[in-house]
């Protein structure tokens, strides 16, 4: 009999299937898209600061909601699979907009998609494995999407070639590989009850309030630092726009993204194994300090060929921190809550993200691309050192 890949079940690995095909959906659009909106729809950095923020903060309002509604009901895969299929049909009308107001109303559709689905996927996620390879379940759901962004950009570069640089038809012809993730995601996935799961055989209780004071001293540690560190994460189209600033033409850009994704790829799996044999602090400790690293090199850059290098190691930092992160919260709360906390979790990144990127875009036009991206780096140092002060050791608390 064949082992399953890597060891893990078959939810954990349809998930990562339907993952890579939304995200070669999403990123055959998401690379072009600050380009699209600067040079065709003329909307400028603080226009698409805003654009970004709002969708990702509406879509982290309904993470909160969607996951307390998986675990009052049990039923994960049914809002994981509308969340993808209103995604799905969303992404390409944005090839046929002709405002930027067509864009942000589209986006905002897209993230609503988004926030249905991510919070019980998660919370699927981390009941479908063994809780010492948690770190390694949610790294490989991680590479895999990874893979789609790498995936997609490529397949845009090759279209662009093929329709002589026509970003709407790209746009149109994301539709295709949505179909597959729909497809995988219903025929693959299934919901599993509490008292399946061997490590943590609990009966169902009643569903967790939406209220702060519900959850252990540890995991209220964590959110407030992660949202910390999220308000100086502003959106990566920041980083393609000063990739452009530096010299990259359009053509380029979407090899400059699968490369960026391929490093994701590459350190997804070991960095969320890695977690799992060293502790989930220490992890996210290293990757912050990349983080703020790498925006620090972004702020000085002055030559296209260090974007390529700094792009390489920006994915290292993803390969640490995004499997790390969710393996974590998994750790820290029972699993009868696991839904609402990921949604607390993806919530308090939301309401950062929105200021992130509006601030990025407003220091960047008022006092200088050096300045916007040092106050990301000094975001992620500051989270880095309230994590070694806060959050103590790796040894497992009473999970809230």
């Amino acid at each position: 009999m064949t082992k399953p890949l890597l060891g893990l079940s078959k939810n954990v690995r349809s998930l990562g299937w339907v993952s890579l095909f939304n995200d070669i959906a999403s990123e055959m659009i998401y690379p072009l898209l600050p380009l699209f909106l600067n040079t065709v729809l003329g909307a400028g950095v603080v226009f698409i600061g805003l654009i970004e923020g709002i969708a990702e903060s509406v879509s982290s309002f309904l993470k909160l909601f969607s996951g307390w509604v998986s675990d009052r009901f049990r039923k994960r895969k049914g809002l994981i699979l509308f969340g993808y299929f209103l995604a799905s049909i969303t992404r390409p009308f944005i090839g046929l907009a002709t405002s930027a107001y067509h864009v942000l109303f589209l986006r905002f559709f897209d993230r609503i998609g988004k926030g249905v689905r991510s919070s019980p996927r998660d919370a699927l996620l981390s009941q479908s494995c063994r809780e010492e390879e948690r770190g390694k379940a949610f790294g490989f759901q991680r590479a895999m999407d990874h893979a789609g962004a790498m995936i997609g950009p490529l397949i845009a570069s090759l279209l662009m070639a093929v329709f002589t640089k026509d970003l709407r038809i790209i746009f149109l012809l994301a539709f295709v590989p949505s179909l597959f993730c729909l497809w995988i995601l219903w025929r693959g996935v299934t919901d599993v009850s509490p008292a399946k799961n061997s490590s943590e055989a609990i009966t169902p209780s009643s569903p967790p309030k939406l209220h702060w004071k519900g959850w252990d001293r540890k995991f209220k540690y964590f959110l407030l630092i992660i949202t910390l560190f999220t308000l100086g994460n502003s959106s990566d189209a920041f980083l393609l726009l000063r990739a452009q600033d530096l010299g990259l033409n359009i053509v380029t850009i979407p090899i400059l993204w699968f490369i960026f994704h391929l490093s994701k790829t590459v350190f997804s799996v070991p960095g969320g194994a890695l977690s799992d044999r060293i502790g989930r602090r220490k992890v996210m400790i290293l990757a912050w300090t990349v983080y703020g690293l790498v925006y620090l090199g972004f702020a000085f850059a002055s030559k296209a060929y260090q974007i390529w290098l700094l792009f390489i190691v920006y994915g290292l930092f993803y390969g640490l921190s995004e499997g790390t992160e969710k393996a974590w919260v998994a750790d820290l709360v029972d699993e009868s809550k696991r839904g609402t906390a990921y949604g607390a979790y993806h919530f308090c990144i939301g309401i950062a993200a929105f200021p992130a990127s509006l601030l990025m875009g407003l220091i960047w036009k008022a006092i200088g691309v050096q300045w916007a991206f040092s106050f990301g780096a000094v975001m992620a140092l500051i989270a880095a050192l309230l994590a070694i002060v806060l959050l103590g050791s790796d040894q497992k608390e009473k999970k809230a």
